[in-house]
């Protein structure tokens, strides 16, 4: 009999590094479909896409995004995700005079290019990058704003959990732009880079766990070099998994890894357990999302 269908997310370029740091990143757009097409066929079933510029820096422009996406669902099926946080360069950023902040206009232009999911960020604190602290900030009325602009365009919000209070404050006071199931993603081990952030440990991925809204769906990030523990531990507690070199771009020994080659491991680990990469048609029934059209 059929093991539990896992969701496996492929997070294949994320908003900071470029080919000149990692020979395997893809960033524009034909490259990223063509990664996650590899992917896909390996057993992912969603993408969390990232935009680039030709010049690598990051964009939430809707028109790249847009490219993205088509050329992406050309070459697979897979569920699209969107992200509204961008990146710490390029045109994500803006400098007020006292200090770079991540433009609110631009997470805004994210959410309208078609993707089945976005990214919900409600997170307010200082990222850390090449350059410095930037500060990514998400007062109440801009959650709403961004909340209220995924409804419109047609997009399901994937909440991303950096710590207790996106769980325990923000979901509940934007929940009405949602419906279950709530699809939330918990970003672990990236607290040496958001301020504000959770570091990995089982009694941080349990506790976090237990705080989930009924009619939740959860799927870990465990970011850095060696995210199976944590993974594995999500497979324990009835989740899904996410990686890519957007978390993991480096194995422990610093070699550069590929996209298609964590999508491999981490469904060889699934099987292990028992369970099965979930079909595109699987998480999207998971997911409380449409069929493909």
């Amino acid at each position: 009999m059929p093991g539990r269908p896992v969701i496996v997310t492929v997070a294949p370029t994320g908003g900071m590094l470029t080919p000149a740091q990692h020979p395997h990143v893809p960033t524009q757009p034909g490259q990223i479909a063509e990664d996650v097409a590899r992917c896909a066929a390996a057993g992912a079933s969603v993408a969390a896409l990232h935009a680039r510029r030709p010049d690598h820096a990051a964009t939430c422009d809707p028109a790249v995004y847009r490219e993205i996406n088509e050329l992406v669902r050309r070459r697979c099926d897979v569920v699209v995700n969107n992200s509204t946080g961008g990146g710490l360069n390029g045109d994500m950023v803006r400098d007020t005079g006292y200090g770079p902040v991540v433009d609110h206009a631009q997470r805004l232009a994210g959410a309208g290019a078609g993707a089945d999911t976005c990214t919900l960020d409600t997170i307010t604190a200082y990222v850390s990058g090449p350059d410095g602290e930037t500060l990514m900030s998400t007062p109440r009325w801009f959650a709403r704003r961004l909340a209220a602009a995924f409804r419109e365009a047609g997009a399901k919000p994937e909440w991303e959990v950096f710590n207790p209070a996106h769980l325990l404050v923000d979901m509940p006071e934007l929940i009405e732009f949602d419906r279950p199931p709530y699809v939330v993603n918990f970003v672990l081990n990236q607290h040496g880079t958001f301020q504000n952030a959770l570091p990995y440990t089982p009694a941080v991925l349990r506790g976090l766990v237990d705080l989930l809204p009924a009619g939740a769906v959860f799927t870990a990030t465990v970011c850095g070099p060696d995210p199976l523990p944590g993974l594995v531990q999500a497979l324990d507690l009835g989740g899904h998994v996410r990686v890519g070199i957007e978390d993991s771009p480096f194995d422990a020994d610093g070699r550069p890894m590929t996209n298609l080659e964590q999508v491999e491991r981490v469904v060889e680990v699934i099987r292990d357990h028992g369970c099965e990469p979930a079909t595109p048609e699987q998480a999207r029934a998971l997911l409380g999302l449409k069929e493909a059209a």
